[in-house]
């Protein structure tokens, strides 16, 4: 074919349409409506016919927006000598481009992983608890004891430290330093919440890589932390005597008494919340829990037949639902909490009354009025709390036998009916304990034992209406 000069390219005319001219062998441009001239190379590769076209355009001379006539007649003989020898600059152009890619996409990666190992490497023991306090544990408060815990004395001390610098002697401190302080019980409760979130943070990324010499929870033993004289079974053996038990109901009794006189009850001391009364001589009576009798509904409580349902979802662990059978004491007392939240939903309903009132505002009702015992963490008297009572109206004895609690009462109960003949089994199903023996036994043997526990509850009952009688006679 007839070659083109340089002119005769740079003569040629946009149309109507866009339309190719043959320029030189294998060398062709395509000319655009708008006058664009376009070169494009024609060669052979495995008997195939292959276009390709060049990145600049047609210009009378190179620059580095246009390419003359003779470059692109040099790069069209380049591109076709080429490929006679097998080779296609197209693929060749394109395992290149990928090569590049992959050297770059290697290089972001390298930059990403020195950046997560720098990340990882700086993550602390903050960051280890906050993990694990969302995707690691889930207790039935929504984790508030922990959160209350670790932010009382795990993270002002460590929570700052890397977890690659974290050792035992950091946790140590920790345990030591509640230990110093007295709460023997609150360091144990607190060493075993940190040997659960290093287990959980052992088994995955990216904690396992940073604990590098292994599980520093592994190395605490706490029996060599708290006091000598700690009992590590945690078992509290507080009970409330007979004398405390009239003494107690003779203080709430004085308590209205006092009230009822006073010309300005503005400046009296108020006595407890009715509820609050009725809710101690309900635990003292039926030994359930402060949580399981705080969340008591009036749908499960039948007056008439004397009986009080509660279901495992308010039993602690859901062991199993369980039917109080009321003894004529502890009846006498829903009936007068009847009286008064009757028309709630709840037995013990919150001020709002749509939900019941929380088992711990029972437990610092009590305690609130048990000051002598409350300790600031350098084993100071806690000076009152805002909105709170502070007083020493519930101690009982002259405080010889240390304070008292809720869960004492189920305590007091359950001794109460061991001093009356009761047997440990029975005293086990009032209390709703899971009961020894093998699975399979528990399985075939169904009987209720509702008569024998109701006769253990009347039992008590009446016990307890007969050591009130005595001090009122008093």
């Amino acid at each position: 074919m007839a070659k083109m000069t340089a002119n005769q390219v740079a003569a040629l005319k946009p149309k109507d349409k866009s339309y190719k001219q043959n320029v030189d062998t294998g060398l062709q441009l395509r000319i655009a409506i708008n006058g664009v001239k376009t070169w494009v190379v024609q060669y052979v590769i495995d008997g195939k016919q292959r276009e390709m076209r060049l990145a600049r355009p047609f210009g009378t001379t190179t620059s580095d927006g246009y390419m003359s006539l003779a470059d692109a007649r040099e790069e069209a003989a380049k591109v076709r000598a080429m490929a006679r020898s097998g080779v296609d600059i197209q693929v060749q152009q394109e395992e290149q481009r990928a090569t590049v890619e992959r050297i770059k996409s290697e290089a972001i990666a390298e930059q990403e992983a020195a950046a997560a190992i720098n990340k990882a490497a700086s993550l602390t023991v903050q960051d280890m608890f906050d993990a694990w306090i969302t995707d690691g544990v889930r207790r039935k408060d929504g984790n508030a004891m922990l959160k209350r815990m670790f932010a009382a004395d795990v993270l002002p001390a460590i929570g700052a430290v890397a977890i690659k610098d974290v050792t035992e002697h950091h946790l140590r401190g920790v345990l030591r330093a509640m230990v110093e302080r007295g709460v023997n019980r609150s360091a144990v409760m607190q060493r075993n919440s940190l040997t659960q979130m290093f287990a959980w943070a052992r088994k995955r990324q990216p904690w396992r890589k940073l604990l590098v010499d292994g599980d520093p929870m592994e190395l605490i033993e706490i029996d060599k932390i708290v006091s000598p004289d700690y009992d590590l079974d945690n078992m509290r053996d507080r009970i409330l005597s007979a004398d405390e038990i009239r003494e107690l109901h003779a203080i709430i009794a004085r308590m209205h008494t006092d009230y009822d006189a006073a010309p300005n009850k503005r400046i009296v001391q108020q006595p407890l919340e009715a509820t609050t009364e009725r809710a101690i001589w309900i635990m003292l009576s039926t030994m359930c829990r402060v949580g399981e009798t705080a969340k008591a509904r009036w749908e499960h409580v039948n007056l008439a037949a004397g009986t009080w349902f509660i279901p495992k979802e308010n039993v602690k662990d859901n062991v199993a639902d369980l039917t109080v059978y009321l003894s004529a004491f502890a009846l006498d007392q829903f009936q007068q909490l009847h009286a008064r939240t009757g028309r709630s939903a709840w037995c013990f309903p919150a001020r709002n009354n749509d939900a019941n009132i929380e088992g711990k505002s029972i437990s610092k009702q009590v305690g609130d009025r048990q000051s002598m015992f409350k300790k600031n963490k350098d084993g100071t008297p806690r000076a009152p709390l805002r909105n709170r009572r502070s007083d020493d109206t519930l101690v009982l004895g002259g405080g010889k036998n240390g304070a008292w609690t809720p869960h004492d009462l189920r305590r007091t109960g359950a001794t109460m009916m061991q001093a009356l003949g009761i047997s440990l089994e029975l005293i086990d199903r009032c209390q709703n304990h899971v009961l020894p023996g093998s699975k399979v036994r528990r399985h075939y043997m169904l009987h209720d034992y509702a008569d024998e526990k109701r006769a253990a509850w009347a039992a008590l009952g009446e016990r307890l209406a007969a050591l009130i009688a005595l001090r009122d006679n008093v």
